[in-house]
């Protein structure tokens, strides 16, 4: 499995997912869709479409990945997870198939999303892509509108090593004739979508970064409010295409995407006194915006529990994290896990300063044990330390 093995589980290509599309009865084809790519925000703009889309009255699937606690929580139809049996049964009744095929893991599982959808005759489903979006899975799919967040420097050993070729990767969601809905650019990556967009004869449409309506957010971390303009522009092209979306449901919508889906992970305060808080952002866009909020925050110390995966580039995120907090080192208690004390040794390099911990449990502990009531606990670094401590 890509997300605990890492590099040796990646497949780059689509023809495991067609060939497996084919036997399950093409059930992509059974459900119009949103498809959504970037390189942060996907997760959170995929769930308020979905919560957008509730409050509207459709019957709505979605699909994001990695999971946090419970693996269902990919496949899930108007904020409900796929029933435990249903996945079972899917798995048992195929399973041959599975392995005759050698197929992945994500490729099984975006295969087991869309017969759910299919069978269950959803309106429409969000579907996030993965990891890039050219040879993902889910790239079987020819949605409604397509939707690109951003693009940053992140998985940079599939995907390439420059902004270019990154928006190069993610821009092949974009289908002939289907409207492609932008977050962010830079002058790198705008000519990229411009040039593909003109390719496949669609229209191409950039987020206004303020809106001109406002709508309340339930989910808290600033960097939101991008996500949350793009998440409009796809909303107002949706209503283009005939959707019946009202402002109402939009307001409720965004209102209410915790509520309405379940999301975990996002700036979410799991304490009080002291005040914990966990975010699943772990590239340095992601983590930039993340300390930034960090700062603003009043506490009177502040504790970090951070653990990373061995493939991320130490030298580019270290140094956005403060040197006045105290750390707790962990490794999540996965394969590709960065151990511990490896962590510790290149952040004393950035002059943060703390201890090295075999297991996130024990970290968090200790940082429990350690806090005053006005202290304030920080949770992040990679998906699978907030895993852990939720």
């Amino acid at each position: 499995m890509y997300q605990r093995v890492g590099k040796a589980a990646y497949k780059a290509d689509l023809d495991n997912t067609v060939a497996l599309s084919r036997y399950l009865g093409n059930p992509e084809n059974k459900f119009k869709s949103v498809h959504v790519a970037g390189t942060n925000g996907k997760g959170s703009s995929s769930h308020m479409l979905a919560s957008i889309f509730q409050e509207a009255g459709y019957k709505v699937g979605l699909y994001t990945s990695p999971h946090l606690k419970d693996f269902r929580e990919r496949i899930k139809i108007n904020g409900k997870m796929i029933p435990k049996r249903t996945v079972t049964n899917f798995i048992g009744n195929h399973k041959s198939y599975f392995e005759t095929n050698e197929l992945s893991f994500f490729e099984m599982t975006v295969g087991m999303a869309f017969d759910y959808f299919g069978r269950k005759k959803v309106d429409i489903a969000i579907v996030e892509v993965g990891l890039g979006g050219r040879l993902d899975s889910t790239n079987i799919i020819t949605p409604e509108i397509s939707l690109i967040t951003n693009i940053g420097l992140d998985h940079t050993q599939f995907l390439g090593n420059t902004l270019e070729l990154i928006a190069k990767e993610k821009a092949g969601i974009i289908k002939p004739g289907v409207p492609v809905i932008v977050g962010e650019t830079t002058s790198e990556t705008k000519p990229v979508f411009e040039s593909i967009a003109k390719e496949n004869n669609s229209e191409l449409i950039f987020a206004e970064p303020k809106p001109e309506t406002d709508f309340e957010l339930d989910l808290r971390g600033n960097y939101q409010q991008k996500n949350k303009a793009t998440v409009l522009a796809a909303v107002k092209a949706l209503q283009e295409l005939d959707w019946h979306i009202s402002e109402e449901n939009i307001k409720n919508g965004l209102k209410n995407v915790v509520k309405n889906t379940g999301i975990l992970g996002r700036w979410q305060q799991i304490g009080e006194r002291p005040k914990i808080i966990c975010d699943t952002a772990h590239n340095l866009e992601g983590l930039a915006l993340v300390m930034d909020q960090l700062q603003n925050e009043n506490y009177q110390e502040l504790h970090i529990v951070l653990g990373m995966v061995s493939d991320k580039d130490l030298d580019r995120v270290l140094p956005l994290f403060p040197k006045n907090a105290r750390y707790y080192f962990c490794a999540p208690a996965i394969a590709r896990a960065l151990p511990a004390d490896e962590l510790q040794r290149s952040a004393s390099n950035y002059e943060l300063k703390g201890f090295a911990y075999e297991l996130v449990e024990t970290a968090f502990k200790d940082a429990k044990k350690n806090t005053d009531v006005n202290d304030l606990i920080f949770v992040g670094g990679s998906t699978f330390v907030v895993a852990e401590v939720l």
